[in-house]
């Protein structure tokens, strides 16, 4: 393992350890009190002082339980389970030394206990290692207070033999241990950067599929606004030209209103022309087509102002333009990203009912991109919904009022123009959307 996977797994395992010791000890205490039946048959005769041996042992340990909780505990979690496993080797030799020395039966608890502790604790070698001798010590002691001559006798080796060994299959077993260990949290780190790459993916295809819709969304109205070309055209021809032959008719002169009359139908079937002429730019054509045409900025925004005119009837519009706003890109794009801008600033104005709603559009050059800020005086956007407000369906409007596409398709169009779409807010004040595009000037 790398450093920075090495300090994960240590920090892994030391809270796995803090949790087990303490459900560990509870075990503890009811394995050294349930002692007390042995006692009872081995050494009827020594049952008091065993039963407060035992009792004090237990208390001990329960003591132990809650220095593991405490601040210092925690992070020495080894040291606090070492002590604490030594608290029954210690009394078991106390009883050992107390009875029959090497005789005594006590000796297998204490093989036991060396057993239990390095199967069930993730203790590292060292540690199982310094557990098992320090528990054979502790008996050879046991043993020399009982009986000075206990050496001399084959049953202390063969018990000496039998408590080593079992240290050493502890040993062998905390080996195991710490392989499979390692290796699960190894396949745990894995397994958890898989889950990345696949959530990864997944807003990858959330955010294709919300351009998929888009796109026909777009192919729609290029059909749409093709047939509206024809279908509309001729009859608006028709009527401007009647309107115009009216006018010039002396009987018109005469009458005022009948005059005004006609010069509103002119306005009004001049402006039914602008529009199907602004729909005309988003007719079908090829993913490749118009990526990187010249075109003026100030043109695409009053085609996005006269496609929403209706959400920004009840808003007021300012312009601050550089006069010079020959840019480069695909301009129905950039007149999509606008008319989402502005209806959004629009809604969210007029949903909370804002007495003087306004946006505000500027555009200022700076290292050879036009750099647009779109800026409502609204109550803004919260913190939590600003991180999330470019995630593909994210939207803060009731169910069936938005898909929550809009934003994000027009992140990627802004980054596909290499420029970037940043949002900002002040809760309660304001919100800005800004974005750049490439100039037009060096265009081929």
């Amino acid at each position: 393992m790398d450093l920075p996977q090495k300090a994960e797994y240590e920090a892994h395992m030391r809270e796995f350890m803090v949790s087990l010791n303490q459900f560990a000890t509870g075990i503890a205490v009811v394995m050294v009190l349930a002692g007390i039946s042995l006692d009872l048959v081995l050494y009827p005769e020594n049952i008091a002082i065993f039963f407060i041996l035992r009792v004090l042992a237990s208390a001990l340990i329960v003591m132990m339980y809650f220095v593991s909780k405490s601040e210092w505990g925690a992070p020495n979690i080894a040291v606090v389970g070492m002590i604490w496993l030594l608290i029954p080797q210690v009394m078991i030799a106390i009883m050992i030394a107390m009875t029959e020395g090497w005789r005594s039966l006590y000796w297998a608890g204490m093989t036991l206990a060396i057993f239990a502790a390095s199967i069930i604790l993730p203790y590292g070698v060292m540690k199982s290692m310094l557990f098992g001798v320090a528990s054979f010590c502790v008996y050879v002691v046991a043993c020399a207070v009982n009986e000075s001559t206990f050496y001399l006798h084959q049953g202390f080796y063969i018990q000496s033999i039998f408590i080593l060994m079992v240290t050493s299959v502890g040993i062998f077993g905390t080996i195991f241990k710490e392989w499979v260990g390692v290796r699960l949290f190894r396949l745990k780190a894995a397994l958890a950067g898989k889950v990345i790459e696949l959530q990864s993916v997944n807003r990858n295809l959330l955010e294709i599929k919300g351009q998929l819709l888009q796109q026909e969304k777009m192919a729609a109205l290029g059909t749409l606004s093709a047939g509206l070309l024809h279908e509309v055209n001729n009859p608006v021809n028709f009527c401007l030209m009647a309107v115009e032959v009216g006018l010039e008719d002396p009987l018109i002169a005469r009458s005022s209103s009948l005059k005004e009359c006609l010069l509103d139908a002119q306005t009004g079937m001049r402006r039914v022309q602008q529009i199907v002429s602004d729909l005309k730019t988003f007719a079908y054509r090829g993913p490749t087509e118009g990526m990187d045409v010249p075109f003026y900025f100030d043109k695409a925004l009053d085609s996005a102002r006269r496609l929403s005119s209706h959400e920004l009837r009840p808003v007021r519009v300012t312009t601050d333009l550089d006069p010079n706003g020959l840019v480069r890109g695909d301009e129905a794009l950039i007149i999509g990203v606008l008319i989402n801008l502005l209806t959004n600033a629009a809604l969210a104005l007029v949903s909370k009912g804002h007495a003087d709603p306004l946006i505000e559009v500027k555009s200022r050059w700076a290292n050879g991109r036009l750099h647009v800020s779109v800026c409502d005086n609204g109550r803004g956007i919260a913190p939590h919904n600003l991180e999330r407000i470019f995630e593909p369906f994210f939207t803060t409007r009731d169910v069936g009022k938005g898909l929550g596409l809009g934003l994000s398709i027009s992140y990627s169009v802004i980054e596909n123009h290499g420029g970037r779409l940043v949002a900002e807010s002040e809760e309660g004040a304001w919100t800005r959307m800004s974005f750049d595009l490439p100039s037009g000037e060096d265009h081929g």
